[in-house]
C-alpha cells in the first residue's frame, strides 16, 4: 500500500474542516453561502490567475473557508497585498487564524471602500465568490459599483457562478458601463462552475490575464 505524506494528509484535514465550517455557514444562511462546499482547487487557480503576482493590491469577496485565498497567495501575491471581504463572523475567524498577513474585512462589499487600504482606485483586481445570481439586482448593482470605486484603471472584477450564463444581470452591467468575458468552465468543481470577468468598456487590462 502506498505511503501518504504528511503533506497530503494535512491537504485532507484542512479539506474536511473546510466542508464543516461551510456547511455550518450554508445552514444559518444559505442564500448567502449559495453552496454547501468550498470551491474547489483547480476553480480557485483558474480566478487566481487573473492576477499579477507583482500588479499590487487585490481583494477578495466572500472569503468563506479561504479556498479561494490560498490559491491567490500560491499565486505568489504577499499577503500583505490580500484583503478579503467575509460577514460570517465565523467563517472571518477562521480566515483570521489560518491566513496570516491577510487583512480581515467584516463589513458588507457594498460598503467596503470605508476599510480598504489601497483606497479608491488602488487595487489591480477583485475575486469574488459571491453568490450574485441570488441577489436583486440593486444589490448587484450596489455591490459592483463599489468593487469599481477601489477598481483603478483597467482593473478587472473576476466572479465565478454556477449557472453558465454571466452573474451580473445584463442591465447592471450596461448601466455600469461594464464589458463581460468568459474566463472558462471548471467541471471538477462541485457543481461545475463558469468565470466571468468585467471591466469598464474601452478600457485595456492590467491584471495577469
Amino acid at each position: 500500500m502506498p505511503l501518504i505524506d504528511g503533506s497530503m494528509l494535512a491537504e485532507r484535514k484542512t479539506s474536511a474542516g473546510d466542508y464543516c465550517r461551510f456547511l455550518h455557514a450554508w445552514l444559518r444562511k444559505p442564500r448567502q453561502t449559495a453552496s454547501i462546499v468550498p470551491s474547489s482547487p483547480w476553480l480557485g487557480r483558474l480566478m487566481a490567475k487573473q492576477i499579477d503576482p507583482a500588479g499590487g493590491r487585490v481583494m477578495e469577496f466572500g472569503g468563506g473557508t479561504g479556498a479561494l485565498t490560498r490559491e491567490i497567495l500560491a499565486m505568489g501575491l504577499p499577503a500583505e497585498q490580500l484583503e478579503v471581504v467575509e460577514i460570517d463572523m465565523d467563517l472571518a475567524r477562521g480566515l483570521r487564524r489560518t491566513l496570516p498577513g491577510v487583512r480581515i474585512l467584516e463589513t458588507p462589499a457594498q460598503a467596503v471602500a470605508d476599510q480598504a487600504v489601497g483606497g479608491l482606485g488602488g487595487y489591480q483586481c477583485i475575486i469574488s465568490g459571491l453568490p450574485l445570481l441570488a441577489f436583486s439586482k440593486g444589490l448587484q448593482q450596489d455591490i459592483l459599483a463599489e468593487a469599481f470605486r477601489l477598481l483603478r484603471p483597467g482593473g478587472t472584477f473576476v466572479q465565478f457562478t454556477y449557472s453558465p450564463r454571466p452573474p451580473l444581470a445584463r442591465s447592471v452591467a450596461l448601466a455600469l458601463g461594464l464589458e463581460v468575458e468568459r474566463i472558462g468552465t471548471i467541471v471538477r468543481n462541485v457543481p461545475p462552475a463558469t468565470v466571468f470577468s468585467y471591466r469598464r468598456a474601452g478600457e485595456r487590462p492590467t491584471a495577469g490575464t
